[in-house]
């Protein structure tokens, strides 16, 4: 029997860290790495909890999968549109107003 107690400590730092910078920091690239931090603590707990059932079809895997790919497309619209702000306005400071 495995223990899950600290895989799921791991993930509850994990997204607790990720809610901190996306909650605490106003830098878009910060913000974002932080929702990355969340979308991983979610994966380490689909992988910790589908380890421990006898499922053949190994759903919490294939759903990790799903998730990873998920995170990659958000990963490349988010880039975009910081790279977008900063040539528009010259910073990625989610605080200021648009002019």
């Amino acid at each position: 029997m495995i223990h899950l107690a600290g895989p799921y400590a791991l993930a509850a730092v994990l997204a607790g860290l990720g809610a901190y910078g996306v909650l605490a920091r106003r830098n878009a690239v910060l913000m974002l790495i932080g929702v990355e931090l969340i979308l991983n603590a979610a994966n380490l707990l689909l992988v910790s909890v589908g380890s421990v059932g006898a499922d053949t079809w190994q759903a919490g895997n294939v759903l990790t999968l799903f998730v990873i790919t998920i995170a990659a497309a958000e990963v490349c619209v988010a880039l975009a549109v910081v790279l977008a702000l900063f040539r528009l306005r010259g910073d990625v400071d989610l605080t200021r107003r648009a002019e």
